[in-house]
C-alpha cells in the first residue's frame, strides 16, 4: 500500500491511538472481534491513513481556494487554521509591500486594527476578576468627567451606549485648532464640553463605535495605574507568550515608511486598477490618523503566530477565568428583551450560523486592510485571517471554516466587471466589449455582479473620491460601463439612474432625462430620479 505523501506529526499520531485505542480494547469500535495487538496495530494505522487523507484534502481545497482568490486581486496576506491548537494549514500571499514586489511571509507582523479591541475587553474583565469594578456599573463611577450617567461598563464593551462617535466631539476642536494633535486625554473634557445627546438610549440599541473603546482604554489606566500599553503588555500579551505583538498606534501606522518585517496595508483605489496603493503614501489618510492619534481600539500589530498563542490562552485559562468568558460569548440583552442585533457579547461578536458549533470572532478592518479571529468554541477549532488589501477577512474566514468542516464551498471566481475594467483601460472600448462578451459564456470561472459594474461606471466617472484624491474623470469609459450594466441588468430602476446621472454630467440632458424616467418607471419612489428629473425640466 503506498503511503501518503502527508503523514500525521508524531504527536498527531500518539493524540490519536491515546483517543482510539482503550475504545478499541474495549471492544468499542469492532465488538464482534476477538482484538490482538496486531489487529489494534493494524486498524490504527487505517485509521491514521484517513486522516492523513483527509487532512490532505482539506489542504488541497484551502490551497486553491487562496489561490484563485490571490490570483483575482482578492487576497493578499496570511491565513493560519488550527484545529484543536495544532496548524493544519498556514501560508501566505500577496505582497507585503507592493511597490518592492517584498512577499507576504509566515512570520511577518500585521496591523490588527478591530481585534486589539478583544485585548482591551480583556483587559477590562480582568480588572472584574480582581474586584476593581463591575461590568454593571456607571462609567461615571470611575471616571467623574464622563457626562452621561446612564451609560454602564457593559453597554461600552457591547457596543450599546448610545454615544456619538469621536468625531463628533473633537471635530468642533479642531476647527478652531487645526494643527492640534488628539489623544484619549482631550476626550472626556471635549464629552463634558460638548454636551452632546446621545444617539439612543443606552440598551436600547447597538452600533458599532470605536469611541466606546476609546473610554475603556482611560478605565483601565484609571483603574490599573498603568498606561493602556503597559497593562496590556504586562497583563496580556506577556502571560500569552505573545513576543511579535506590539503597540503602534493609527497615528504611527499610516505615517511610517520604514517598519521591518511589516505587511503595509494597500488599497485598489479603483476596480479598473491592477496594482494597489501604499495607504501611507494617500495624504488624507496620513493626514487623518496623525490628527487623531487615539488608542484603545486598533494599536497592535501582531502575527497570525502570535494570534494563535492569544486563542490559546483564552482556552487554557491563562488571562480569564471560564465563566468570564462564558459571559462574554453570550450576546447581551438589549432593554427591551431581545438580542444585540449584532449578536455582541462583552467585547467578542457571536456568529449567527450555528450549525458547525458556537463561533466568536472579532473582525479589524482600516483603509487598506482587513482581517479577523474566528474562534469555534464548540469544535476548537480556530481561523486567523489577515488581508493587506482590504479584502472582507471576515466572509473568507466564514469559508474557511466550512472547508475545515467538510461543507461543499464553491472556488473563488473572477470578476468580469474588473476584468472589463482594466481591459477599457489598456485596450479601448470594442476590445473590453469582445472580452466581456467571451466571459460571460465562461460562468465556472468568472461571475458578473450589477453592483460591482455600476462602481466601475462611478470609478471611471470620478465622481466617488473619498480619500480627497486629485480628480480623474474618464466619462467616455464611464458612458460605456454604464451602458452596459443597463443592458446587463434592464429591470434594475438603479441601472437607468446611474446612466442618467453620467449623461447629465456631460451635459446630454435629453438623454440623462430619458433614462431617468425608465428608472422611475421601475422604481416610482427613486428619489434622486425624482429630483433630478425635476432639476432638469427647472432649467429646460
Amino acid at each position: 500500500m503506498e503511503l501518503p505523501v502527508r503523514v500525521l506529526k508524531q504527536t498527531q499520531q500518539r493524540d490519536l491511538i491515546s483517543t482510539l485505542a482503550p475504545l478499541l480494547y474495549q471492544n468499542v469500535i469492532i465488538p464482534t472481534m476477538q482484538i490482538s495487538k496486531k489487529t489494534i496495530n493494524a486498524v490504527l494505522f487505517q485509521l491514521l491513513l484517513i486522516a492523513n487523507v483527509k487532512a490532505q484534502d482539506v489542504n488541497r481545497k484551502l490551497d486553491l481556494f487562496f489561490t484563485r482568490l490571490a490570483g483575482n486581486q482578492k487576497f493578499s496576506g496570511n491565513i493560519l487554521v488550527a484545529d484543536k491548537g495544532k496548524v493544519v494549514y498556514e501560508e501566505s500571499f500577496g505582497y507585503a509591500d507592493f511597490p518592492t514586489r517584498t512577499p507576504n511571509t509566515k512570520r511577518i507582523s500585521f496591523p490588527i486594527a478591530s481585534i486589539s479591541k478583544t485585548f482591551t475587553a480583556t483587559g477590562i474583565l480582568q480588572l472584574a476578576e480582581q474586584g476593581k469594578l463591575k461590568v454593571s456599573d456607571p462609567v461615571k463611577k470611575y471616571l467623574p468627567g464622563f457626562p452621561y450617567p446612564q451609560i454602564t461598563i457593559q453597554h461600552l464593551l457591547s457596543h450599546c451606549s448610545g454615544l456619538p462617535p469621536y468625531n463628533a466631539y473633537l471635530n468642533p476642536i479642531k476647527e478652531k485648532e487645526p494643527d492640534k494633535i488628539f489623544t484619549n486625554v482631550d476626550v472626556l473634557p471635549a464629552m463634558a464640553a460638548g454636551k452632546i445627546s446621545l444617539i439612543y438610549e443606552p440598551g436600547e440599541r447597538g452600533n458599532y463605535d470605536n469611541v466606546n473603546y476609546i473610554i475603556l482604554a482611560l478605565l483601565i489606566e484609571r483603574l490599573s495605574g498603568m498606561t493602556y500599553a503597559d497593562y496590556i503588555q504586562r497583563k496580556i500579551l506577556d502571560p500569552a507568550g505573545m513576543k511579535h505583538t506590539t503597540f503602534l498606534p493609527l497615528s504611527q501606522q499610516f505615517n511610517t515608511d520604514t517598519l521591518s518585517h511589516f505587511s503595509y496595508p494597500h488599497l485598489y483605489l479603483h476596480l479598473y486598477d491592477e496594482t494597489p496603493a501604499k495607504c501611507n503614501t494617500i495624504p488624507y489618510v496620513q493626514s487623518y490618523w496623525k490628527t487623531f492619534a487615539l488608542w484603545g481600539f486598533g494599536d497592535y500589530v501582531s502575527t497570525v503566530g502570535d494570534l494563535l498563542k492569544y486563542d490559546e490562552a483564552l482556552y487554557s485559562d491563562q488571562l480569564l477565568k471560564p465563566e468570564t468568558l462564558h459571559e462574554a460569548f453570550e450576546p447581551v440583552t438589549l432593554t427591551n428583551g431581545k438580542l444585540h442585533p449584532d449578536l455582541f457579547g462583552l467585547g467578542w461578536e457571536i456568529e449567527k450560523d450555528t450549525i458547525l458549533g458556537k463561533t466568536i470572532y472579532h473582525s479589524g478592518a482600516a483603509v487598506g486592510l482587513s482581517c479577523v479571529i474566528m474562534r469555534n468554541i464548540t469544535r476548537h477549532q480556530t481561523v486567523i485571517v489577515f488581508d493587506n488589501t482590504h479584502t472582507n477577512a471576515h466572509a473568507i474566514g466564514t469559508k474557511v471554516l466550512g472547508i475545515l468542516n467538510g461543507q461543499s464551498v464553491e472556488p473563488p471566481k473572477t470578476s468580469i466587471a474588473r476584468v472589463y475594467g482594466q481591459a477599457i483601460s489598456k485596450h479601448g472600448v470594442n476590445a473590453a466589449k469582445t472580452l466581456f462578451d467571451k466571459l460571460r459564456k465562461d460562468t465556472l470561472n468568472y461571475y458578473l455582479d450589477e453592483e460591482e459594474l455600476n462602481q466601475l461606471g462611478y470609478d471611471f466617472l470620478g465622481k466617488d473620491n473619498p480619500y480627497h484624491l486629485p480628480e480623474s474623470h474618464r466619462y467616455q469609459e464611464a458612458l460605456e460601463t454604464f451602458k452596459l450594466n443597463a443592458e446587463m441588468f434592464p429591470s434594475s430602476w438603479n441601472t437607468y439612474d446611474s446612466l442618467g446621472e453620467a449623461l447629465l454630467t456631460v451635459g446630454r440632458t435629453d438623454e440623462a432625462a430619458a433614462m431617468y424616467r425608465k428608472s422611475l418607471k421601475l422604481n416610482p419612489n427613486n428619489e434622486s430620479g425624482i429630483k433630478a428629473l425635476e432639476a432638469i425640466e427647472k432649467n429646460r
